[in-house]
């Protein structure tokens, strides 16, 4: 994190209006500081950045005196502890996210971070998941978290909270990124989610403290979702999801796109069956994704994931269990199934049919809804 003085300078320049990512970061590569690019005369930075003659000359006007003491009020946050504040410049920075064409020149985050972070997935979705897909979000989420991924998502409802529940339960890391300033939680219910990722990962945002969220802060902020990843998995999403923009964003990005395909008559199954059409990967288990970026790995996270050990853990569960609950597990999918289904279906009597099922239950593969109906909870 850079110092308060070198913070200024650089809080100073986000401020000017209408000088975007892109161009911010044009400018730190020719002149390298945002002390140097406010000195250098308007022909420089004309010619350097690409600027309107207009433009320039308002990187060199002192900032608004409303806007001075928003930007020290930040500045005695950071210094306060409420939360880090990383320029592209500082060694913290995230190197991946770096690589992307318009990388945040400031990063406020609260929360910790690690090397192992690199090695980071996204999973995003609907905000409405059906069952089916939210449930799958949070063993495939988890299944990743337990192989020492960190989970990248976006806080919001639905499979986005999924991925993150995912990943904490499986005592995983995971990665959220706001839509809104650091010192607000969108939407406000999912602070006890904020607070426990904090715990098992970081919380980011580059908007200015006090922003709130609005609609068109989301496609930027998919934009950092997918920088920070080695790949973007859709679960479900409409055709006219986010989601879909993070998608193609990361296609932007060199990143994978992955998808997981659902039933057809399911209006949230036609953006990944889209994505899929246009070629992402089709996603079905953990290993799905994990052969595909093999070689974009670190060697050493590489070779232990590589060991047979792996896979075979992803199997170890099902394997585990007897013929019989092989049996009615299998018959079990993500939406319900009522109790006579699963008795007509096979060769079992009622009695051991709920005897199986209890014990499905207690070992957390399946669990009972309303109406004496069972759905899968594991995607094993």
């Amino acid at each position: 994190m850079s110092n308060p003085s070198d913070l200024q300078e650089w809080l100073e320049l986000r401020a000017v209006k209408g000088l975007g990512p892109i161009t911010y970061g044009r400018l730190l590569r020719r002149f390298g500081s945002p002390e140097a690019i406010r000195s250098a005369n308007l022909s420089a930075l004309v010619a350097a950045g690409e600027l309107s003659p207009s433009l320039a000359e308002v990187l060199h006007q002192p900032v608004p005196e409303k806007t001075a003491q928003q930007i020290q009020r930040e500045i005695d946050a950071v210094a306060a502890g409420r939360f880090s504040l990383l320029t592209l410049s500082d060694p913290q920075y995230p190197d991946r996210l770096k690589t992307i064409a318009d990388p945040p020149p400031l990063l406020a985050y609260t929360g910790e971070l690690l090397e192992r972070d690199q090695q980071a997935l996204a999973i995003v979705g609907a905000r409405k998941g059906s069952h089916a897909g939210r449930a799958f979000t949070r063993q495939l989420s988890g299944d990743l978290a337990a192989l020492g991924f960190t989970i990248v998502s976006g806080l919001a409802r639905g499979i986005d909270a999924d991925a993150h529940e995912g990943a904490l339960g499986a005592g995983g890391r995971t990665f959220a990124v706001l839509g809104c300033g650091i010192d607000q939680t969108y939407p406000p219910e999912h602070l006890n989610l904020r607070q426990r990722i904090e715990q098992q990962g970081a919380v980011f945002s580059e908007f200015p403290m006090g922003t709130a969220p609005e609609s068109y802060h989301f496609p930027q902020r998919n934009r950092i979702i997918s920088g920070l990843s080695l790949g973007v998995i859709v679960t479900e999403a409409t055709l006219k999801s986010g989601s879909l923009i993070t998608a193609r964003l990361a296609l932007e990005h060199n990143r994978e796109v992955f998808a997981v395909p659902g039933n057809v008559t399911n209006p949230l199954s036609r953006g990944p069956h889209r994505l899929i059409q246009q070629g992402a990967k089709l996603v079905e288990k953990p290993w799905d994704i994990v052969e595909e970026i093999l070689p974009m790995l670190e060697p050493s996270f590489r070779d232990q994931l590589e060991t047979p050990q792996h896979e075979g853990e992803e199997r170890s569960l099902t394997l585990a269990l007897g013929q019989e609950e092989r049996s009615v597990f299998e018959r079990i999918p993500f939406e319900p199934v009522s109790l006579d289904e699963l008795i007509t279906q096979g060769p079992y009597s009622s009695s051991e049919v709920m005897s199986i099922l209890l014990s499905l239950e207690i070992k957390g593969l399946i669990k009972q809804v309303p109406g004496l109906q069972y759905v899968r909870t594991s995607i094993r």
